[in-house]
């Protein structure tokens, strides 16, 4: 058997404090996990299960690349989140089992299009273009391990933009691993982002935004 064309290279993360790379198979996202930032929107947060848009894994950028200001927007947006990456897989899982999957954890990003999420919205259409563009998920190094509750932080140019806690997560790690389980074959190389607290807002030109979690290497971009 032979390609008709090159295979596109595998996309990964650092684990920090190794040269080892965590091979990523798929990226899922949750929406509206805590509730500020749920409100800040306009949405009930007591009254919605957890629901999930994806990224392409090669949309993952690793913490200090410099970035050019993406096309087709003119309001990106930056979402400070805990990511989850997954050694193993499986369906319909408990959340004891859930929590069993779990390799390790990062700081990430999820840099959003809000422009055209809006426009999506406003005629209910898919979040794709919105949420899964080019470059548009920033991870630092992999921890190998649990994560403790602690703070989770964004930084633009230094200034805080948005803080809470883990704890403040409406779905904790397992229950969102385990719900999400009953919606799609879970696999080893999957990376989960946990969903960003309230306070997000936009980046323009020259901006550095750094996503700080207690505990874990930050996860940093620069808006060329």
């Amino acid at each position: 058997m032979g390609w008709v064309l090159p295979p596109p290279p595998q996309p990964f993360a650092a684990v920090e404090g190794t040269e080892d790379r965590f091979p990523v198979r798929r990226i899922f996202c949750v929406g509206r996990n805590y509730a500020e930032h749920a409100r800040e929107f306009g949405n009930d947060p007591d009254r919605e299960l957890p629901f999930f848009f994806m990224k392409p894994a090669d949309a993952l950028v690793e913490t200090g690349a410099a970035l050019p200001y993406p096309s087709a927007t003119s309001d990106l947006h930056y979402e400070a989140e805990l990511v989850v990456a997954l050694k193993a897989g499986g369906v319909d899982l408990s959340e004891e089992d859930a929590a069993g999957l779990i390799f390790g954890h990062a700081a990430g990003n999820d840099l959003t299009r809000r422009d055209l999420q809006a426009e999506a919205k406003a005629t209910r259409r898919p979040w794709d273009m919105a949420k899964g563009f080019d470059a548009s998920a920033v991870i630092g190094p992999i921890r190998p391990g649990p994560a403790a509750d602690g703070a989770i932080r964004c930084r633009v140019n230094g200034a805080i933009r948005q803080e809470a806690r883990l704890s403040d997560m409406i779905w904790p790690v397992p229950g969102i691993i385990a719900h999400l389980s009953r919606l799609v074959a879970l696999a080893p190389g999957d990376l989960i982002f946990t969903g960003t607290p309230a306070g997000v807002g936009a980046l323009v030109r020259g901006d550095t935004c750094v996503v700080e979690i207690d505990g874990l290497v930050p996860a940093a971009v620069t808006i060329a």
